[in-house]
């Protein structure tokens, strides 16, 4: 498989109207970015969030790879409830910028890669706060996450989701199946939950959270996805997840990086999660500390 080089069609469609963001301008973020943000989502399946018309105008969620893509663009079928379904990768510059193209604002990412499908080489705990919350409230949610990871012996990288939240990461050996992330983490979740139940919560229906902050951690089953580091969320500014040092957290808001910082802060300071996969562990030892706790 040959990666080409990609020319950018109407390279001056506005996708972000309200902040004169072209298309061109977000190809030329990503193409910058790649260094970093390619080896985090390198073979994995991807979900693009595309806006053929910009922000405003009816966009959506694709899985399927489409009709039109080259043969060159890698690609991956996975299983499926019913079938199978063949998702774009990301391998290279050229595949990110291809798909910057097709007016893929966001990349949502699957926790695992192609060579071991079922085993996530990601744990992501998401920290989703309500309407009512404040950043405040997330870097608390975010402290009180890694202050428990630490009691389990269990690395901690955090990043903001270019939304409201943060999500944390724990990296992983991809000896666990998914199944047994899952559980992990929602025993996580529910220890969290229980030592702030005024301000946590993992119930999954919005009327019953009652303004709590959501700890998410159904997006470690097989098929989920989430926001992939570097990527541009499909918002007003054109804000960008960004991975992060914990002691930024306490200097920096949900929406601090763009499209527009985001190449000058990896230039200058490079990648906080560039090692991350030199930190991957294993679950069985934290799920044995877990039944004792929970």
């Amino acid at each position: 498989m040959t990666a080409r080089a990609v020319k950018i069609s109407n390279p001056d469609k506005l996708l972000f109207p309200d902040d004169g963001i072209t298309k061109g301008d977000l190809a030329a973020y990503y193409e910058a970015v790649a260094p970093a943000l390619v080896p985090h989502v390198k073979n994995r399946p991807l979900m693009l969030q595309r806006f053929p018309n910009g922000l405003g105008r009816e966009g959506w969620i694709q899985q399927d790879v489409g009709r039109g893509y080259p043969d060159w663009m890698p690609r991956v079928t996975v299983p499926k409830s019913k079938g199978t379904v063949t998702h774009a990768m990301v391998t290279d510059p050229p595949s990110l910028v291809y798909l910057a193209n097709l007016n893929s604002i966001t990349l949502h990412e699957w926790l695992s890669r192609e060579d071991k499908i079922d085993h996530p080489d990601l744990m992501i705990i998401d920290l989703d706060p309500g309407p009512d919350a404040t950043f405040a409230d997330v870097r608390k949610a975010a402290r009180a996450t890694r202050a428990l990871l630490e009691e389990l012996d269990l690395p901690a990288f955090v990043k903001t989701s270019g939304s409201k939240g943060v999500h944390v990461a724990v990296p992983l050996k991809r000896r666990d199946t998914f199944e047994q992330v899952h559980e992990t983490a929602s025993i996580i979740g529910a220890v969290l939950a229980s030592r702030a139940p005024e301000q946590l919560t993992t119930e999954f229906r919005k009327e019953k959270r009652k303004g709590r902050l959501f700890l998410d951690m159904h997006r470690n089953q097989y098929g989920q996805h989430v926001v992939a580091p570097y990527t541009v969320r499909a918002l007003a500014g054109a804000p960008v997840s960004t991975p992060i040092d914990w002691d930024e957290l306490g200097r920096v808001e949900a929406q601090t990086f763009t499209l527009k910082n985001v190449p000058r802060r990896l230039e200058q300071d490079g990648d906080p999660w560039k090692d991350i996969k030199r930190q991957a562990v294993t679950l069985g030892p934290a799920r044995k500390k877990l039944e004792k706790m929970s």
